[in-house]
């Protein structure tokens, strides 16, 4: 008996162990299974989403939480994370997303042809997810109101209308296309555009919509790779409002093939507005002085800025304000675009001799917008730009790259690395010979502003001087006494060495190897002759809305000496 209990004893023992040995095996076996299990459905799920994001004629994006509370167009039910159309604004679940995509039609950049002309399209009506404040165009009171998919909004003119203020006949009445009509390609236009092209005739003025005489179509270039990340938003909020024809994205196409609509489109009638920093916006004027070149000079638009790179000098000197963060509305930058007046920019061929080698190189040649300098803010220029090449994404942030560029800036004030910059260098003003103090640097300036929003040629604004213009065909010439004094006139305790004023500036760099800049792309350049002489003038819109102290002040005073100027004559 007793044998048999042990026996029995050691067999429960062993089942117990096998059984302990099992589960453990399941606690850890079991949720590996299930992770690799979810994560293989996930990936399948994001190929099929993929899948129809390619074939779709939407323009779907993928959010893990909408901005605002939302709801499917598809099973009304109120979602946190789905997709939604940059284009007409539907957002859906993740489960409609393939139902949506064949039961909605989104914005049409052309009209299908039925065989005759268009002139005329009626509403596009999306329900749900209508703007917040935005009211009833029959009863006018406030829509959206309720927590569940309600009301209507038309994609082309914005209008938005209560359920139960829905009628038959606002489903067929003829699309205004709203406050921004005057900016808006309609897809009629083009489709009758398109015809003339088969019909090889190309008298475009003939067919501008609404019978306007103030159509001026824009076109959006966006640099998504300018800001904190701005652009991509930018370009989606530019969609919904306008005809995603007129809005191009830079990292995907060029702005000359983007700026070819141009010539599908009334002459000196178009504004381009301009997404990125100074550099993005050198870019697109390069592409329309290729334009000029190839006979389009009837097709040249008119440029406005909005500004999302770290200086944006150029953007502050025509109004358009030293950066952008979101604070603006959409609408209220559209806007500024149609009240905003057109001016000319001066534009300016730099062109770079190096010396010796029996001239068997070709000279460097640049356009320069905003300025060009060499010495210490050249210096810190080529610093930030080493480092953004090694570790670009930590360079995201406008307030990172001040935060880079400031530490650069004190660290030449210890080492002075431009120092005795007269010694190395010899300037000419339109052919004079300047006699120059102990300098560390030279700035050539075109425009205004300078630095990050310092208007350098005024310094302190206690002396008299002449006149400073971005259209006036002279360059303004100054030189600094190094990164101190840069820091000294920002906060305007101090003044710059004013040069003079020049149409044609002429430096020579006798020896050594110095820092140099044109409109923020630095390199270090040896001994050579830099040359800069008119080259165009650039179309640009002014946005004379808010003034800063320093614009006001700057304004008066140039007003002041404008009448003083008056009276001697």
């Amino acid at each position: 008996m007793e044998g048999t209990e042990s026996r029995s004893g050691t067999a429960s023992s062993v089942v117990a162990d096998w059984s302990l040995v099992f589960w453990t095996l399941c606690s850890v076996i079991l949720p590996v299974l299930i992770t690799l299990w979810c994560s293989f459905q996930r990936s399948r799920r994001q190929v099929l989403i993929r899948d129809i994001f390619r074939k779709s004629k939407h323009d779907w994006h993928y959010t893990d939480l909408f901005g605002q509370p939302s709801y499917c167009c598809v099973c009304a039910q109120h979602i946190l994370q789905g997709a939604f159309c940059n284009c007409c604004g539907l957002r859906v679940s993740e489960g409609c997303l393939k139902k949506a995509d064949q039961l909605f039609l989104c914005k049409e950049i052309m009209m299908r042809s039925n065989g005759g002309a268009h002139s005329s399209m009626p509403h596009h009506w999306i329900r749900g997810n209508v703007p917040l404040c935005s009211c009833c165009m029959i009863c006018k009171q406030q829509c959206g109101t309720q927590p569940k998919l309600c009301d209507y909004r038309c994609v082309w003119c914005q209008y938005t209308v209560h359920d139960e203020c829905m009628m038959d006949c606002l489903k067929t009445e003829e699309c205004t296309f709203g406050e921004f009509r005057d900016l808006i390609i309609p897809p009629y236009y083009l489709s009758t555009i398109n015809q003339m092209r088969k019909d090889k005739r190309t008298n475009y003025e003939k067919v501008v919509p609404y019978c306007r005489k103030h159509w001026m179509p824009v076109i959006i270039l966006a640099n998504t790779r300018s800001g904190n990340n701005m652009g991509e938003t930018l370009l989606g909020e530019f969609k919904i409002l306008l005809n995603p024809v007129q809005v191009f994205d830079l990292s995907k196409i060029a702005p000359a093939k983007a700026l070819q609509l141009c010539t599908l489109l009334p002459c000196n009638a178009v504004r381009v507005l301009v997404c990125g920093g100074d550099g993005t916006v050198g870019w697109v004027l390069d592409a329309i002085d290729e334009m000029k070149i190839k006979g389009q000079e009837r097709y040249i638009p008119q440029v406005a800025i909005l500004p999302l790179g770290t200086g944006n000098d150029l953007s502050n000197t025509l109004g358009w304000g030293a950066g952008y963060a979101g604070e603006v509305p959409v609408e209220q930058i559209l806007r500024n675009v149609m009240e905003a007046d057109g001016i000319k920019l001066d534009r300016w061929k730099v062109q770079v001799t190096n010396k010796g080698y029996y001239n068997l190189r070709k000279p460097k040649v640049f356009t320069m917008n905003n300025y060009f300098s060499i010495g210490p803010d050249a210096l810190m220029a080529l610093n930030f730009h080493a480092h953004r090449e090694k570790t670009p994404s930590l360079f995201s942030s406008r307030i990172i790259n001040k935060a880079v560029y400031f530490f650069y800036g004190t660290k030449d004030c210890l080492v002075q690395e431009c120092k005795d910059l007269n010694k190395k260098v010899e300037l000419e003003l339109d052919g004079e010979r300047i006699e120059l103090p102990n300098l560390e640097g030279i700035i050539v300036l075109n425009i205004g502003y300078w630095g990050g929003g310092c208007r350098l040629w005024e310094g302190m604004g206690d002396e008299p001087y002449p006149l400073a213009r971005h259209d006036d065909g002279l360059l303004e010439v100054v030189g600094v006494h190094g990164s101190f004094h840069c820091a000294q006139i920002q906060v305007k305790l101090a003044n710059p060495v004013r040069l003079g004023q020049a149409h044609t500036v002429r430096l020579i760099l006798k020896s050594s190897k110095m820092p140099m800049q044109v409109d923020g792309e630095p390199w270090a350049q040896g001994p050579c002759t830099v040359t800069i002489t008119h080259k165009t003038h650039a179309l640009m819109l002014y946005h004379s809305g808010e003034q800063t102290d320093d614009e006001a002040s700057s304004m008066s005073e140039q007003d002041h000496m404008r009448e003083q100027t008056d009276e001697d004559v």
